[in-house]
């Protein structure tokens, strides 16, 4: 498949060096059309800063949330491929190129890192809380939704525009969860998706609270199971060659 590639990076309190690095490695190894981030309340010198080097920056005065930045961001490009990643870059530009790959090689329609997968390489680990809180919730989601993955959450996505553009249409949470959804509604509506394993640094001055943000994934668990069980049933049984690819978990080969 190939095609352009449109990469967005949602952000709130960054480090502002930390992410025009980052910026700089994502051009060098994924060569993108459009390098966007998408800010939340941040102040003007932080602006200039990250204009120096992305292609746009789109700021908002309010917090709209990770997933509200993502749709802004995916909405606003107009490339054959869409992708994001996390700005704190945990997953250095050269494992989010593999993500990338899967899309633009078009093996699958979505393309998700995992953190989680067997194969992926982990060079700090998150606390014992935070993993642990993690594994549960990640365990929750695989025996309640009908797209089963090792990892819904981790920040780094792809997909095709086209994809995206029926995707979005059942897409409702605007923060941490949008990934959850995003993930189960993609599985819903029958587009192959593939979870690749990546490299993980893990960030500890991460704005993520992680018990906070694991009640607020779970209390949208339940939201999601329902309106990926609509989209299903809107879908119906359409004929699309990626439906028999969309299995990716295997409960066999989970040693966690």
């Amino acid at each position: 498949m190939s095609g352009s590639l449109g990469f967005v990076i949602p952000a709130y309190r960054p480090d502002v060096e930390l992410l025009t690095a980052y910026i700089e490695d994502v051009r060098d190894l994924l060569s993108p059309a459009t390098v966007r981030v998408e800010i939340d309340a941040p102040a003007d010198s932080t602006v200039a800063q990250i204009s120096s080097v992305a292609d746009e920056v789109n700021a908002s005065q309010r917090r709209r949330g990770k997933g509200r930045a993502i749709t802004d961001g995916f909405d606003a490009l107009s490339t054959d491929v869409l992708a994001f990643a996390d700005a704190d870059g945990s997953v250095p530009a050269r494992s989010m190129k593999t993500v990338v790959d899967r899309v633009q090689e078009g093996t699958a329609a979505v393309s998700i890192g995992s953190r989680r997968h067997p194969d992926a390489q982990i060079h700090s680990h998150q606390t014992i809380g935070r993993r642990m809180l993690g594994d549960a919730f990640a365990f929750v989601a695989r025996n309640l939704l009908t797209t089963a993955c090792y990892d819904y959450q981790c920040g780094a996505k792809a997909v095709r525009a086209d994809a995206w553009a029926e995707i979005r249409e059942h897409c409702h949470e605007e923060g941490f969860a949008w990934d959850l959804e995003f993930v189960s509604v993609a599985g819903s509506l029958g587009y192959g998706i593939s979870e690749v394993p990546v490299e993980w640094d893990d960030r500890p001055d991460s704005t993520v609270h992680p018990f906070w943000t694991t009640v607020e994934l779970a209390g949208a668990v339940g939201k999601i199971w329902y309106r990926s069980n609509v989209s299903k049933r809107d879908a119906g049984v359409r004929d699309r060659e990626e439906t028999t690819s969309s299995a990716v978990y295997h409960p066999e080969n989970d040693e966690r």
